[in-house]
């Protein structure tokens, strides 16, 4: 009995490319590009052809080589100093959102340091493949960058920063702080403690002492003088907030009050407070700036700024630029919200 010794025809075949196509069709790659994407000036005996070929080898056109074929690759580039973070994560959510429901895709980038900032640029320049438009998310740009990024025709939205030459959404991070320490001021503190950010942040070496001068601000207008001793400085985390204020929490000249430049700083104040046996408020008061998913749950007094709605509205303002809108700067307004966290000294 003869065997056959073919072997069993294979499960999985190679997609059939556009080539494969024209080969079959008879006709060029141009030709099979044009008819499948119901561009005028193909015959209608040819497109018919071409149509019923690419049905019968299963072929799919590549949406990305379609989106370049076009001129456009529908695709936003974001860069963010830390894509892990909470406060980053919810702007490029805000952002998405946007982004998606016109039809683009989002390319996120982390950019820690300059080096990573000069390839965000480079690789995302117009004219490229990777994207239509660039969105920066609290990264500083040099003066120098932002001059050769207008000369090279870059369609950008800048967050946290307002360049003259392109939109940017921003907040008012003065009158956040003066409006934590104000509301401190009212209960009757006047030894007020700044957990600050550490102002020497390649990235963004801004908002700390714009943040620390709103706290200096509400000190000389309520006519109090600043303790340099009650000022702290560590990253925007729970874990460096709660390491950093030890030391000056357990202290006979300790703070009835603290001001943090974010929530998840505040968070680690108030778990540094438990661990050396203090009450909140009682023996310590604390507002953030943020409005964090968590600050409700853990009744924090906090300067909302509206996280998703700065993502949202560079989405909004980086479509306006690709349809040929001009350049716009919006300034998000910021809100006290008042919770179990602040109260007069000693209640």
């Amino acid at each position: 009995m003869p065997v056959d010794e073919s072997g069993p025809e294979p499960t999985l075949r190679a997609r059939a490319g556009i080539e494969d196509v024209a080969l079959v069709a008879g006709v060029s790659v141009a030709t099979v590009s044009r008819a499948i994407r119901g561009l005028p000036n193909v015959a209608a005996a040819t497109r018919e052809r071409v149509l019923a070929v690419a049905a019968e080898l299963r072929y799919q056109a590549d949406p990305a080589a379609s989106r370049l074929a076009a001129g456009s690759t529908r695709t936003v580039a974001v860069g963010v100093p830390d894509p892990a973070t909470w406060f980053f994560s919810k702007i490029v959510g805000g952002i998405e959102r946007k982004l998606q429901a016109a039809g683009y895709d989002l390319l996120l980038s982390g950019i820690p340091d300059a080096e990573h900032r000069s390839r965000f640029l480079y690789m995302n320049a117009p004219g490229g493949r990777r994207c239509d438009a660039s969105i920066l998310v609290d990264v500083a740009l040099l003066p120098e960058e932002v001059g050769e990024a207008i000369s090279d025709g870059h369609r950008l939205v800048s967050v946290g920063f307002r360049y003259e030459g392109f939109s940017s959404v921003t907040t008012d991070n003065v009158t956040a702080a003066s409006r934590a320490v104000d509301h401190l001021v009212s209960l009757g503190h006047r030894r007020i403690g700044l957990m600050g950010m550490p102002m020497d942040n390649v990235m963004n070496s801004v908002v700390p002492p714009i943040r620390r001068q709103g706290y200096l601000k509400a000190h000389e207008a309520a006519g109090l003088d600043v303790d340099p001793g009650l000022e702290m400085v560590a990253a925007s985390t729970s874990d460096a907030a709660r390491v950093a204020c030890r030391p000056i929490l357990d202290n006979s000249k300790r703070p009835t009050a603290v001001f943090a430049m974010s929530d998840e700083q505040a968070f680690g104040v108030m778990l540094a407070a438990q661990d050396l046996g203090l009450r909140v408020p009682g023996d310590l008061s604390v507002v953030g700036v943020d409005d964090h998913d968590q600050s409700e749950l853990v009744g924090l007094t906090t300067v909302r700024q509206g996280v998703v709605e700065l993502g949202s509205l560079a989405g909004e303002l980086l479509l306006e630029s690709l349809n040929g809108g001009p350049v716009i700067h919006i300034e998000v307004p910021t809100e006290l919200i008042l919770r179990s966290s602040s109260a007069p000294p000693g209640t």
